[in-house]
């Protein structure tokens, strides 16, 4: 049954969430814990590393914690990805792992909040988050076969699905979509939650709180259920030729590495977006509420741009759909320089918000059906890194060098006006 619209997104992903019989249902849950736990700690360190300290010392907190954000990969990609390939159960206890590691890191960074202690802490919780965020991407598609293999099951008996009644793969997009929609509403609610305590207790309370949700991703983590036989046996299957291929070519089929090059140039355009603003607002003395404002506008932007995955995922190549996000960044970030406003600013967060939530998931689903599924793991840790690595850089420009608003519009818009073009057409002339 095909769904379309944010509407029918919101719907599916609800029931997905509260049918908790279901093992991506289980795996939704999960992300939704995640990603409250995940806010609580980014609003605290904005708290403790942004707000609370003069302009000019929160770029060298905000350069050194920049630095930290790309360390964690050096970690997760070469000796945790490999580990996620392993066994497919394996990756349920990593997810477990992941957040009992968090709760006791939380803990200890709400008492050192004022010591060096922090930033090794910080990087830990991080390496932590990036376990999950790989090893979730292996397993979204571990666990809508689970639910197909079991559905089938039930209606014909335990005889097994024969290879030759599997139904096409028509990719992942729509399950993308229901997590960021669902990460995405969890981390208004808990970042709303989270500011109170900053603005009422301050930010050790909400390190405690996401230490506290932390324990509760734990429980859930151990909950998620255990892939279907076959889906066990498809991961293990990873023949010599799949082997050598990663080897040879560790990007994979040809539309997965333009496709990593596209994701990777939106994810630079969110980095750089994201620090203009913030350091922007700074520098003009704006008020917090600007700053919620722009929060605001790019989780709006985010549910938008879902919606228009989720109407469209049938339709329109995931491809398409990434050249269509690079290309409308652009072109909304050339509009947004003839008028650079703190309103026109703030607005552009929403549209680069919803551009964003168009790609991301597009490209999950490019990787999950071209990349074998006993690769996935390290394929999509290595992934991660590139992507991880062109947030920062993107961050690191706006934090480094004081920008105007106009010029970093113009940087914007001449970039992925740029990478769209090179994206459209450099995949079209590989596949002739």
């Amino acid at each position: 049954m095909r769904r379309r619209g944010f509407a029918s997104l919101a719907r599916a992903a609800a029931q997905d969430l509260f049918d908790q019989k279901t093992a991506f249902g289980r795996l939704a849950l999960v992300h939704v814990i995640m990603m409250a736990g995940d806010t609580m700690v980014t609003v605290s360190l904005a708290g403790s590393l942004f707000f609370s300290v003069s302009p000019d010392e929160a770029k060298s907190k905000v350069l050194l914690y920049l630095l930290l954000t790309i360390a964690p990969f050096a970690v997760v990609s070469p000796l945790l990805g490999p580990l996620i390939d392993k066994s497919a159960n394996g990756r349920r206890i990593l997810v477990a792992v992941s957040a009992g590691f968090r709760v006791v890191l939380c803990w200890s960074m709400s008492q050192h909040l004022n010591s060096l202690w922090l930033f090794p802490e910080a990087f830990l919780v991080l390496v932590s988050s990036k376990l999950y965020v790989v090893t979730r991407g292996a397993l979204v598609p571990e666990m809508a076969r689970t639910d197909q293999f079991r559905e089938h099951a039930a209606r014909v008996g335990e005889s097994g699905w024969p290879e030759h009644d599997l139904p096409e793969e028509k990719g992942f997009a729509g399950f993308n979509a229901q997590l960021t929609l669902l990460g995405t509403l969890s981390g208004l609610i808990a970042g709303s939650i989270g500011a109170g305590l900053l603005k009422g207790i301050g930010a050790p309370s909400v390190l405690i709180a996401a230490s506290i949700v932390f324990v509760v991703a734990t429980v859930a983590s151990l909950r998620l259920q255990r892939p279907a036989k076959s889906v066990r046996e498809q991961v293990a299957s990873i023949t010599q030729l799949e082997r050598d291929r990663q080897t040879l070519n560790p990007f994979g089929d040809v539309e997965v590495s333009w496709g990593l090059s596209a994701s990777a140039i939106m994810r630079f355009t969110v980095g750089f977006s994201t620090f203009l603003l913030a350091f922007g607002l700074r520098r003009e003395q704006a008020g917090l509420k600007w700053f919620a404002f722009a929060l605001t506008m790019s989780a709006l932007g985010s549910l938008i741009g879902l919606g228009i995955v989720t109407r469209v995922r049938n339709k329109v190549p995931e491809s398409a759909l990434l050249t269509a996000s690079l290309l409308a960044t652009g072109i909304g970030s050339a509009l947004a320089a003839v008028h650079p406003s703190l309103v026109v600013q703030v607005s552009l967060a929403g549209w680069l918000g919803a551009c964003a939530a168009i790609a991301q998931p597009s490209f999950d689903a490019i990787t999950q059906r071209y990349v074998p599924p006993g690769a996935q793991g390290r394929t999509f840790a290595r992934f991660a890194v590139r992507q991880q690595l062109l947030w920062v850089i993107g961050a690191l420009i706006p934090v480094g060098i004081s920008l105007h608003f106009k010029t970093g519009d113009v940087v914007l818009a001449v970039l992925t006006l740029g990478a769209g073009f090179v994206y459209g057409t450099g995949r079209r002339l590989s596949h002739q």
